[in-house]
């Protein structure tokens, strides 16, 4: 028989499973999910190939299709779980403390991925071919021009987030729904600085081992705020429509987790590679 214990918060009553932990039902979403991210790594190989098939170029239209299917899989996969926690309630406290490690643990393994690319900037940086860094020929971005931008939208989406937060566990919501709209809209500000100071950039990817790793660096920066931005947006709208309360709203904690990881590397990626990295600058004027 079911044993009721109000005093650890268990949701018995409510989903009416007679333990603590959350079951998964079967879904075929994972699969999905697996074959999206394939469907996507090879469209981006086909396109960076130059494959044709049936004498008909691939192109980006295979990106974007692999990019079509991954948002589809995320839309489906986030409407169960959002259903999970929200109508049938199966997220009881010690299901809560499983996401909280499982969301530490994938955050560890986003250090190690950054970790590979700073190691490839570094090796090159320290001990560069021919003596010199950047290599010669290379104009690099002033520091402090865009990319101090950057950093203070970055820094500045940090403060605002929290605040959300803050105003989310004091059961300000309309506060925590503002707060985050503007988190919102300096992500996506952020994300329209670097494409234009991609669109600027004095040199191009394949043109040496400087473009390749600050490419690689930042533009895969720039992917993890694109998806903070869009995790930031569900929580916004899941916030606007009562879906958190100040006692319980792991999903909002998770984003916020994953944007202050994002912040810091930004950090990590602003002194090594646009300041330390980028050789003697011009005096700054303002």
């Amino acid at each position: 028989m079911a044993k009721h214990d109000h005093h650890e918060g268990n949701v018995y009553e409510d989903s009416g499973i007679p333990q603590p932990y959350h079951l998964v039902s079967p879904s075929v979403l994972p699969l999905l999910g697996a074959a999206a991210g394939g469907l996507l790594a090879l469209g981006m190989v086909l396109f960076m190939h130059k494959v044709a098939i049936f004498s008909i170029p691939v192109g980006i239209k295979g990106i974007l299709l692999g990019f079509a299917c991954v948002g589809a899989v995320m839309v489906y996969w986030w409407r169960d779980v959002i259903h999970e926690a929200y109508v049938e309630k199966f997220h009881g406290p010690i299901t809560r403390i499983g996401f909280r490690y499982g969301m530490a643990l994938f955050i560890c393994s986003e250090v190690m991925f950054f970790v590979a690319f700073f190691w490839a900037y570094f090796s090159s940086a320290i001990f560069p071919a021919g003596g010199i860094w950047p290599p010669k020929g290379i104009q690099t971005f002033n520091p402090f021009d865009m990319p101090f931008i950057m950093t203070l939208i970055l820094l500045l989406s940090g403060c605002t987030v929290t605040f959300a937060h803050h105003a989310l566990q004091e059961g300000r919501q309309s506060t925590a729904v503002k707060a985050l709209g503007v988190t919102v809209g300096l992500g996506l500000l952020f994300t329209a600085c670097q494409a234009f100071e991609y669109s600027h950039a004095a040199f191009a990817f394949n043109q040496g081992i400087f473009p390749s790793t600050f490419f690689m660096a930042t533009g895969f920066h720039g992917a993890h705020v694109i998806i903070g931005t869009i995790f930031l947006t569900v929580c916004w709208w899941r916030t606007a429509q009562g879906q958190f309360t100040k006692d319980s709203h792991f999903g909002f904690e998770a984003a916020a987790w994953y944007w202050h990881f994002v912040d810091v590397v930004w950090l990590f990626l602003f002194t090594s590679i646009y300041w330390w990295g980028a050789g003697p600058q011009p005096p700054f004027h303002g």
